[in-house]
């Protein structure tokens, strides 16, 4: 048979009766096969889906640490590749950058969402900026405050939603009780603290478990843990205005559109973002006057949407209370289901958490659970106020109330914690000095 005679048939004969040619045939098949699985996967994770693990307990106990989340970048748009590197990697190649365009998605950032975004101080690349997750509080426009731990915005009180958890100081009737702590772990809590007072104890729980607390017997009240601590006023943002994380504000969040008038009250708020974010040469001259791009003025106009974020587990979360606002630009997706849940401590999967939608704003429509007191307690006092974030046995007040006999001690554990990195060496310093300055003021009183 001639060369011209033979068919393609015939040369995959001749090639299966070639051991070395047939294996590499199926390391070319394979090899094939793995370059398209990596371009696939590739166009996956940047135009439609990426993936997320919880890498602290900033957002318990909604989200546990280990869990594993499908993050959508559909709901608000695919936000289009800013920097050029190596895919799955940190490595970029410095000084190529395109600018930001974000396709269109389905639906718009809402109060409630919890969405994943890139960590805006960072000073990297937006898109390679280390990712951080947390739950919209307030909207662009909208002005944020929080009062004796209580969120308010536009001055209306936003209450912890579910799953939501915060430390709450539980006061025991006898001093002299030893609160059983597996009853304590059967309704959900794990965390109790001694303080300084005999009588009083900090638990960390949800406003469900806290009331649950306040039915027991035992127990003389259940009140929200409010710091009172002023140095934590040079950790907050804006610095230097006396803010702590359970009083806060009001701060007005950017608007993309908006025009304010700059002042020397408010710099301090929107430097950082005219600066840094919107990318604007900009320097207070006087006490009423700034220069923007050389040109002196008296307003600015934002040309971005901004978000201001807090964790689900409110004294374990460093958020927008300590690094201010959340730029459209840096947002990745929502997160909206958990595909695998792993417990670190106990080396065990959580199988009943895989494929668990995540709670949207659905979190904020459960707000009547602390007003669901029992009438056992509440029938001997003459008057109750109801709120359902605090609880107090004969009497209930309300949360952005003056707290009767709120406790002075500080939290078991540092106020703020980082998502997905631990916090830096010099804020983990600062925290320790002004919890150990709290604690001695307090007991010199």
């Amino acid at each position: 048979m001639s060369a011209s005679d033979r068919t393609p048939r015939d040369a995959d004969d001749d090639a299966s009766q070639d051991p070395a040619a047939h294996e590499k045939s199926e390391l070319r098949q394979w090899g094939e096969a793995l370059i398209v699985a990596f371009v696939v996967v590739l166009i996956v994770r940047t135009l439609l889906f990426d993936l997320f693990r919880i890498p602290t307990p900033s957002m318990e106990e909604n989200l546990l640490v280990g869990d594993y989340l499908f993050v959508s970048k559909l709901h608000y748009g695919t936000r289009l590749p800013m920097s050029v590197g190596v895919p799955f990697t940190s490595i970029y190649m410095p000084g190529v950058s395109f600018p930001y365009t974000r396709l269109s998605g389905f639906s718009e950032v809402q109060r409630g969402d919890p969405i994943v975004f890139n960590f805006p101080p960072k000073s990297d690349p937006i898109d390679r900026k280390v990712h951080y997750i947390k739950r919209v509080i307030g909207m662009p426009g909208e002005s944020i405050a929080v009062k004796d731990k209580l969120v308010h915005v536009d001055g209306e009180p936003l209450p912890l939603g579910k799953g939501m958890q915060q430390y709450w100081t539980v006061t025991k009737g006898d001093a002299r009780y030893q609160i059983p702590r597996a009853r304590m772990e059967s309704i959900g809590i794990s965390e109790v603290k001694p303080t300084e007072q005999s009588t009083t104890v900090r638990i960390l729980a949800t406003p469900a478990a806290a009331k649950r607390v306040h039915d027991f017997s035992w127990v003389e009240s259940v009140e929200p843990f409010v710091i009172e601590n002023q140095e934590y006023s040079d950790l907050m943002y804006p610095s230097g205005r006396g803010y702590t994380p359970d009083n806060y504000g009001p701060v007005q969040i950017p608007k993309k559109g908006q025009t304010v008038m700059l002042t020397d009250r408010n710099w301090p708020v929107y430097k950082t973002v005219i600066v840094r974010y919107e990318g604007q040469d900009a320097r207070q001259m006087t006490d009423s006057t700034f220069a923007i791009e050389g040109e002196r003025t008296t307003s600015y106009t934002f040309q971005q949407d901004y978000f201001f974020v807090m964790g689900d587990n409110r004294d374990n979360s460093e958020d927008s209370r300590f690094w201010g606002f959340v730029p459209m630009d840096h947002v990745v997706g929502k997160a909206i289901i958990t595909y695998f849940s792993w417990d670190y401590e106990e080396w065990v999967p959580r199988f009943w958490r895989i494929l668990n939608p995540i709670e949207d704003d659905e979190v904020f429509r459960e707000q009547t659970v602390m007003q669901q007191l029992s009438s056992s307690k509440t029938a001997q006092d003459d008057s109750v106020v109801q709120d359902d974030s605090v609880v107090q046995h004969h009497s209930v007040v309300q949360h952005h109330s003056v707290v009767q006999h709120r406790s002075k001690a500080v939290p078991p554990r540092s106020a703020t914690e980082r998502d997905p990195q631990p916090a830096s060496a010099a804020l983990q310093r600062r925290l320790a000095e002004a919890h150990s300055s709290s604690t001695n003021s307090r007991r010199s009183r």
